[in-house]
């Protein structure tokens, strides 16, 4: 599906679909957190830390802190490699589908109303 925008079209419904998240209370994710959010559901597994640092450019110390705090807000889920215990796998989880289900929604909400 193709959808042509100019970029103040594009800008206007990235910042009704953001107003609206922050009007319905959902976790507040930093734009780090919401791309390792997407790439973790959206790219098929295995994911580790040591992928994700690659994908995004950044260290693995600084995908370990957005994973805690996305950990915390129950959005993915991390466990050691039982084959490989240097590892970490994270795990996708049912709240962090049903986030970024509700998000797709919202998306798709926005998008109608433009």
């Amino acid at each position: 599906m193709s959808v042509e925008l100019s970029p103040s079209q594009a800008l206007g419904l990235w910042h009704r679909v953001v107003l609206a998240q922050v009007e319905q209370d959902a976790p507040d994710l930093t734009s780090r957190q919401m791309a390792l959010l997407l790439h973790i559901y959206l790219v098929p597994p295995p994911h580790t830390v040591r992928g994700l640092a690659s994908v995004l450019g950044v260290t693995k110390p600084v995908i370990t802190r957005a994973l805690d705090s996305m950990g915390a807000m129950g959005l993915v889920d991390r466990e050691r490699d039982s084959r490989d215990r240097r590892n970490v796998i994270i795990k996708r989880t049912v709240s962090g589908a049903l986030y970024l289900e509700k998000f797709g929604d919202l998306i798709i909400e926005q998008a109608r109303r433009a």
